[in-house]
């Protein structure tokens, strides 16, 4: 090819539009078998990954002595060996008509993160069924998150009809079993065409099994249904990734337009502060553009100096974001561990993360009829509506209007995996005309009255461990001292505080977090507050301890092995667990994190409680305390 040929052909190419679409569906419905038949039927292969694919076959292929078009998308070795896909395989093709980008994802649920990870940038999803099986309780979920993440054009690939005997009765029952279940999802275009991927049959060409279908084949579908229509977010959205600041002459903000277009001379303004200025230059690779659009990754120089930081987000000063500190959002729970509403996470939304729990979960989905659930958690997989609080207020746009600025991840914080993916619906206008009321009397003053620092001591271990007589014991000596004390104990504040709860994971969340909120009352009124709970969880306690100021919460742990405390069993609990009768139990069949780097470590199986105790006293005196 010469280069004048080359560069006509490199002309085409450019001026084609891009699709991108996702292969989703049930485990073993034949989502790389189809995506590895198009690209062989379309010839779009080279002589190299032809020999490769036959050796390959011969090797890990599950269509006997066939080729196994699979395993041109299976690519990691996992995959191979298990005949399933692990992780989301991208493929770049290009017909005389359209250039695609097909992301094949998952269809195990464990993997069920990695088909919303596919899903999130794709126009179209080609969702594929079993004939055999016809719809399963995973094809029905990846519809509904097909749908959630604005997926507007729906392809149903009727698979493996040769296994069925083309029937068309067959496929008529499962074709009017999808389009009752899409019927509320909101989709544009749906077509359902009935395929044999490993065959062959109305992947590329008509198939002379099925003369009864007249419809399209799946490639003529991708190639004429509309494409790119999800990223007309028509607002200037412009998340600040990072200041550039070369020299004392220069100050950029570099980020990729996530919504609309900048041009030099434009009024912008800060979404947080609301600070309006104007665009002097737009800035890519050295060059000054006219003007940028959605997409591109540009640097913004601005008229005025202004505090503008990463994670801040430049806007069209007439058409602004959201901004509040409060949101409903869809989420698709991604962690073996449940959501617990109440514990700490991160939220990123953007470049930017804040310290974000989830306040209140409206309801979960249930995937098989889409009705709505009452739930208090939400498990590996789940999709609910959730109320969630952040520690402060973030710009943002429902993600039906945006899905970059409207989307957000939450990261377990001490893990640091992300643990749920969200959709933005809608922000919470719930206690706007309350605010922070400045007193005049502090906290050291009412502590400097008391000859006193204010404190948190927070006793944590396993029911018998002596949590509560060495706290009761260490306040006793306090008192003794002259020392203003308050002892919150875990059966006592059951109660009256809360007597509503009981003892799930969710409910022992929510009861660590009340007594947070009141152990901060007590230091911010003075006093030496001695906290006795099992607190189980490590992620509670660590919330209990940003609540309080720096150097104020004293983790104290009861280190006592779960056989000594059975052995004591003053309540008679342990035998209760163990014999069915009491469920929930923590160090039976609910967890104890221990602390892994507790202020003060208490071995009962060493000493007697009133020398624990004095061991408290003595820390506090050693650490100016008291």
């Amino acid at each position: 090819m010469d280069t004048a040929t080359l560069q006509t052909f490199l002309a085409a190419q450019e001026q084609k539009d891009l699709l991108r679409f996702l292969t989703c569906g049930s485990v073993d419905d034949g989502k790389s078998t189809l995506i590895g038949r198009l690209l062989y039927d379309s010839q779009l292969l080279f002589e190299d990954q032809l020999t490769s694919l036959q050796s390959d076959s011969a090797r890990f292929g599950t269509a006997g002595t066939d080729v196994d078009f699979a395993l041109l998308v299976d690519g990691l070795e996992a995959e191979r060996e298990q005949g399933i896909t692990i992780d989301v395989a991208y493929r770049y093709f290009a017909t005389e008509k359209r250039k695609f980008i097909v992301a094949d994802t998952p269809g195990h649920e464990q993997y069920t993160r990695n088909m919303a990870t596919g899903a999130s940038t794709a126009d179209l999803a080609l969702l594929l069924v079993d004939a055999r099986q016809g719809l399963m309780r995973q094809t029905r979920r990846h519809a509904y998150i097909t749908a959630l993440l604005g997926i507007r054009h729906v392809v149903l690939a009727v698979n493996k009809m040769d296994l069925v005997g083309y029937s068309r009765e067959r496929f008529d029952e499962i074709a009017g079993a999808f389009r009752a279940l899409a019927a509320d999802l909101g989709f544009e275009s749906l077509a359902v065409i009935p395929v044999s991927a490993k065959l062959g049959d109305n992947v590329t060409a008509k198939s002379a099994h099925m003369s009864w279908y007249e419809g399209p084949t799946v490639l003529e579908h991708l190639e004429t249904v509309p494409a790119g229509g999800r990223d007309a977010a028509p607002h200037l959205r412009f998340p600040v990734q990072w200041v550039n600041r070369p020299d004392a002459d220069f100050r950029g903000y570099c980020g990729t337009l996530a919504g609309g277009s900048v041009r030099p001379g434009q009024q912008i303004a800060v979404a947080a502060s609301g600070k309006v200025t104007t665009v002097s230059r737009i800035v890519a690779q050295g060059d000054d553009l006219p003007q940028a659009e959605a997409g591109e990754a540009v640097t913004i120089v601005l008229a005025d100096e202004i505090d503008i930081s990463r994670g801040d987000m430049l806007v069209d000063a007439a058409s602004r974001p959201e901004v509040a500190d409060q949101f409903a959002a869809h989420l698709i729970w991604m962690n073996d561990s449940a959501l617990l509403p109440g514990r700490p996470y991160l939220l990123k939304i953007g470049p930017r993360e804040i310290p974000a729990s989830v306040t209140e979960i409206k309801y979960r989905v249930d995937v098989e009829s889409f009705g709505h659930e009452a739930a208090k958690t939400l498990e590996l997989n789940d999709i609910g509506v959730c109320n969630i609080s952040l520690a402060e207020p973030v710009a943002f746009d429902p993600y039906a209007d945006n899905r970059q600025t409207g989307s957000f991840i939450l990261i377990d914080r001490l893990t640091n995996l992300t643990v749920g993916a969200g959709m933005i619906d809608f922000a919470l206008r719930r206690a706007t005309n309350i605010h922070w009321q400045a007193l005049d009397t502090g906290r050291q003053a009412k502590a400097s009255l008391k000859g006193q620092q204010p404190v948190v001591l927070w006793f944590t271990g396993l029911s018998g461990s002596g949590k509560s007589t060495i706290a009761n014991i260490v306040e006793k000596k306090l008192h003794g001292r002259g020392r203003h004390t308050h002892l919150l104990d875990g059966d006592n504040v059951r109660h009256g505080l809360n007597r509503d709860l009981g003892f799930t994971d969710a409910d022992r969340v929510e009861n660590i977090r009340r007594v947070a909120e009141v152990a901060r009352l007590f230091a911010d009124a003075g006093l030496i507050t001695l906290v006795s709970f099992i607190s189980p969880f490590r992620s509670e306690r660590r919330l209990a301890r940003e609540r309080m100021e720096p150097g104020e919460f004293v983790e104290v742990f009861i280190d006592t092995p779960i056989d000594v405390c059975a052995a004591r069993d003053p309540k008679g609990l342990y035998a209760k667990a163990k014999s069915g009768q009491l469920k929930n139990f923590t160090g039976i069949d609910s967890p104890y994190e221990a602390p892994e780097l507790a202020e003060i470590r208490l071995d009962t199986t060493t000493a007697e409680a009133e020398a624990l105790a004095d061991l408290v006293i003595a820390w506090l005196d050693e650490n100016g305390k008291i």
